[in-house]
């Protein structure tokens, strides 16, 4: 059997305890965390983020989640998916790009091929942002197609 004296243990407890903390914990952690991005008012889900309702605060907690905002140019524009309260950080998966067409408008379907450019006009049968594919409906032939939505909210449809 072997013992060991209480000194000895408080210094093993002490060397263990650093040397943990010198692997989990990051060289900066001491150094200052930056910044996030928090709502000043309640912003409901389907909002819009305009920068008056935003402001940007210094992160203090080293336990904070590496998924928050961290600029109000990052989040100005985008479209809260939940409800974000006053103070608290915004996640920036809580966000959406805000549609470039909705579903049941009227937008303009363009298909080309080569030199051929044909132009019709369209109905989108669900909602799309920049860059989607989305299925949408040829109002003069009633046929469903599916095309890439451009900025412009025309959407561009593919061959079959």
């Amino acid at each position: 059997m072997m013992f060991c004296r209480a000194g000895h243990i408080s210094g093993w407890v002490a060397a263990a305890t650093i040397a943990v903390a010198g692997i989990f914990l990051p060289a900066d952690a001491d150094a200052g965390m930056g910044y996030a991005v928090v709502p000043t008012t309640i912003i409901y889900p389907g909002d819009t983020l305009s920068a008056s309702q935003l402001q940007e605060v210094e992160v203090t907690n080293p336990n904070l989640a590496g998924d928050f905002a961290k600029s109000i140019s990052q989040v100005e524009g985008m479209v809260s998916k939940r409800t974000l309260l006053p103070g608290r950080t915004i996640s920036v998966s809580g966000l959406r790009e805000a549609y470039t067409v909705t579903r049941g408008s009227s937008i303009r379907l363009i298909f080309s091929l080569g030199a051929m450019t044909i132009s019709a006009a369209g109905s989108p049968l669900e909602d799309g942002s920049t860059g989607q594919v989305v299925r949408a409906r040829n109002m003069d032939s009633g046929v469903i197609v599916s095309g890439t939505v451009l900025a412009d909210g025309t959407v561009h449809v593919r061959a079959k």
